[in-house]
C-alpha cells in the first residue's frame, strides 16, 4: 500500500492527502501540470460487471461513467484522503464502445467511428471518508475525418499497444490527433479528467488554496 506521506505543493493545504484512484499516466500528469501533488493507485474493481449491470438496466452512458468513477474512488478505502475517481464511456449513434483489447478490435472500432461524431462521457468524483462529496460529467464531441485505410494502417502501426489504452483507441495528446477534423468541448476531459471543474471543487473542499 502506498505511503500517504506526500510533500504537497504550495498550492495545496497540508492536512489531507490527495489520491487518484487510477493507473492512468495522463490523468496523473494533468494533476501534476496543474500544480498538485497526489498519489496514484488503481482501484481493484470489476469494471465489466458494473458495465454489464448498466447495460442491463438501460443506464445512459454518462450514468455508467459516473457509477464507475464513484466505484473506483470508494474501492480504495482511504478515509484519511480525498480520493479522485474518473472514468470515460464513448457513444456514437446509439452504440457504446469500450477499450479495444486487440489491434484488430481497434481497427474495427476506428473504422466504425470514421467520418462520424462521437461523444466522450467523462465522469469525475471526489470522495472523502467513504462518501461522494462532488461529481461531474463532461461530454465533449469529437468528429473523425474520413481517413484512408492506408492512414489507418500506418496509425495503428505507429501507436502499437498505445491505442489499446483508451476507450477511443486514440491518444489526442499524440498521433491520434490526426484522426480528427473537429473537436468541441473540454480538452482535459477528452484526455480523461475535466480539470477546471475539478480544481474548483478542490478549492471549495479546502484541498487547495482558494
Amino acid at each position: 500500500m502506498p505511503d500517504l506521506v506526500l510533500k504537497p505543493t504550495p498550492l495545496q493545504n497540508t492536512a489531507t492527502p490527495l489520491v487518484l484512484a487510477s493507473g492512468s499516466a495522463i490523468r496523473k500528469q494533468l494533476l501534476h501540470n496543474a500544480g498538485l501533488s497526489c498519489l496514484a493507485e488503481p482501484a481493484a474493481l470489476e469494471e465489466d460487471v458494473l458495465k454489464a449491470e448498466g447495460l442491463a438496466q438501460g443506464w445512459a452512458a454518462s450514468t455508467t461513467a459516473l457509477r464507475l468513477a464513484e466505484a473506483k474512488a470508494l474501492a480504495l478505502h482511504k478515509p484519511e484522503a480525498f480520493v479522485i475517481g474518473a472514468d470515460q464511456m464513448l457513444s456514437c449513434e446509439g452504440m457504446l464502445y469500450n477499450k479495444p483489447e486487440t489491434q484488430d478490435a481497434a481497427r474495427t472500432q476506428l473504422q466504425a467511428l470514421r467520418g462520424k461524431t462521437h461523444i466522450l462521457h467523462t465522469a469525475v468524483v471526489v470522495c472523502h471518508k467513504g462518501a461522494v462529496l462532488w461529481q461531474y460529467v463532461s461530454e465533449p464531441k469529437l468528429t473523425m475525418r474520413s481517413f484512408s485505410d492506408t492512414f489507418l494502417d500506418a496509425y495503428l502501426q505507429s501507436e502499437g499497444a498505445e491505442c489499446l489504452c483508451s476507450v477511443g483507441a486514440y491518444r489526442l495528446e499524440g498521433p491520434g490527433l490526426q484522426l480528427f477534423e473537429q473537436i468541441e468541448g473540454d480538452y482535459s476531459a477528452i484526455l480523461g479528467l475535466p480539470l477546471l471543474p475539478l480544481l474548483e471543487a478542490l478549492r471549495t473542499l479546502g484541498v487547495t488554496l482558494s
